[in-house]
């Protein structure tokens, strides 16, 4: 008798403010074939139990992950714990403060259950963002245009990570 090899189903969840957790999304599912994205920003609740592994990022604005997709976490860690995981970041630091910033996003917990985990670099997309925020950048980061610096090696290397563990 044949044993027949079943296709694991990926779910990608992310949460994105100005786009690049979108974008690392959407470039990550493209890596992935097959792979489902869904924005949890767009409310709904995502079909955990339709997929074998769950991919899960957002993006860091103020020095945080935003509240709902930390929220989810914690609220759905059993059965993420139970799935073949992923958790990625998009963030402008770089070396030890991404590091820091990964893991204050992340519970412990998922951290050390994830198979792969990933610093996609960032973006500070000023025709995304308001007045306030533009002015708030230009300043913190001390930039004047816009930065474009999201990691497409790093979510292939996340994405064959997946794959093989």
């Amino acid at each position: 008798m044949a044993v027949r090899r079943t296709q694991m189903s990926t779910l990608i969840i992310y949460m994105s403010r100005h786009g690049c957790a979108e974008k690392a999304a959407g470039i990550l599912a493209r890596a992935l074939p097959g792979a489902v994205v869904f924005d949890l920003g767009a409310g709904g609740n995502p079909p955990l139990a339709a997929h074998d592994t769950i991919a899960i990022g957002g993006s860091i604005h103020a020095g945080k992950m935003q509240k709902k997709l930390a929220k989810f976490c914690l609220g759905n860690l059993a059965v993420l714990k139970g799935k073949k995981l992923g958790l990625f970041l998009c963030c402008m630091e770089e070396g030890e403060k991404a590091r820091l910033q990964f893991e204050a996003a992340f519970p412990a917990e998922l951290r050390g259950h994830a198979s792969a985990t990933g610093l996609f670099g960032g973006e500070f997309d000023f025709a995304r963002m308001n007045f306030f925020e533009r002015t708030i950048v230009k300043k913190m980061a001390k930039i004047e245009e816009s930065v474009f610096r999201l990691d497409e090696k790093a979510i292939s290397s996340f994405a064959e990570k997946l794959k093989e563990s």
